[in-house]
């Protein structure tokens, strides 16, 4: 019950109390990589809607790398990420190879 009082009064436990505390700094990590992730999304997507193969792809890679260890951290599932890579590597192929 120390510290904060609306801790103390949802939680009397001192294990439940630590627990609560490890799931809000869980819970703005997890979200400060989500966003980055959909930044980099964002970026991908621009360029294939740009036709920028050579960005597109470079960019790509970085998603890949972001979207793996943010399945290995926990955060994302590994069929959701897997999707997301998927859908990006075809709309990344299917854009036309500058002559």
């Amino acid at each position: 019950m120390a510290g904060n009082p609306s801790v103390a009064k949802q939680h009397r436990h001192s294990s439940a109390i630590k627990q609560h505390r490890q799931n809000l700094k869980h819970r703005e990590r997890n979200r400060g990589v989500r966003s980055k992730l959909r930044t980099l999304i964002k970026v991908v997507r621009t360029a294939v809607d740009a036709k920028d193969r050579e960005k597109a792809s470079a960019q790509l890679k970085e998603v890949n790398r972001a979207l793996d260890k943010a399945v290995t951290q926990g955060i994302l599932k590994r069929n959701t990420a897997s999707r997301k890579i998927s859908r990006l590597a075809r709309a990344v192929s299917l854009i036309a190879p500058n002559p």
